[in-house]
């Protein structure tokens, strides 16, 4: 197999948990349309690259004392990449807030779960050019990649969708929203290169954080987000 083919099999196993999310947004009848759903995941490859830039800002670090290693395990990367989602989803949320004005005014519950959706996604299509990036060196991390990294940054990226819904109402919520994904990026990070520690423990904080961000996401649709009419 060809390096192209390669890399379009490691797209295409990263991609894999896309598929569910998109059927459960279908089967809970979530008013996101095929394009919206696109653009959100277009915006997480393209945080990608913003967050690798913001990365390259930092100096390199050196020795491998518990300062160094929680600063570069929460700040240079977890802070980083979540930053890079927060900017890209208010730019997209506020376009579409032009298309979906008179549902968020009158429903400051949908905004959220729009919020959480639209993070969601955008974690997802962040982690598919990763995990891609990944595999490329090691074809094995891609398969483990797909069952943790993945989910996790569709956690975090669930919430950073919170934050950059709440922002206009309350700046406040927003920054916790935040705190909340930095927390647990960074979390999960420790937790895989502690050396001795069981896999199972980043799995249950990744599908917990994971369980709470779709119950938000399903509330907005208890609330009949929308009226049901997809944008």
């Amino acid at each position: 197999m060809t390096g192209i083919g390669i890399l379009v099999l490691l797209i295409f196993i990263s991609a894999l948990p896309i598929l569910p999310v998109f059927i459960w947004f279908r089967v809970i009848r979530f008013p996101l349309g095929p394009w919206w759903i696109l653009g959100f995941l277009a915006a997480g490859a393209a945080a990608l690259v913003l967050a690798g830039f913001l990365q390259t800002l930092f100096p390199p670090l050196s020795g491998i004392d518990k300062g160094t290693l929680f600063f570069k395990l929460f700040v240079q990367i977890a802070l980083t990449e979540e930053g890079g989602r927060l900017l890209l989803l208010l730019v997209l949320l506020q376009f579409m807030r032009r298309f979906l004005r008179r549902f968020l005014r009158r429903l400051p519950e949908v905004s959220l779960s729009l919020g959480a959706a639209g993070g969601l996604l955008t974690g997802l299509g962040f982690a598919v050019i990763e995990t891609a990036a990944y595999g490329a060196s090691d074809p094995g991390a891609a398969l483990l990649r797909t069952f943790t990294a993945v989910p996790l940054h569709g956690a975090c990226g669930s919430r950073v969708g919170l934050a950059a819904a709440s922002l206009p109402r309350s700046p406040f919520r927003a920054l916790m929203f935040f705190f909340y994904a930095i927390v647990i990026h960074g979390m999960y990070n420790f937790m895989v290169i502690s050396p001795g520690l069981p896999l199972f423990f980043p799995i249950i904080l990744v599908f917990s954080a994971l369980f709470s961000s779709i119950q938000t996401i399903r509330r907005g649709v208890d609330r009949k987000i929308g009226a049901g009419q997809e944008v």
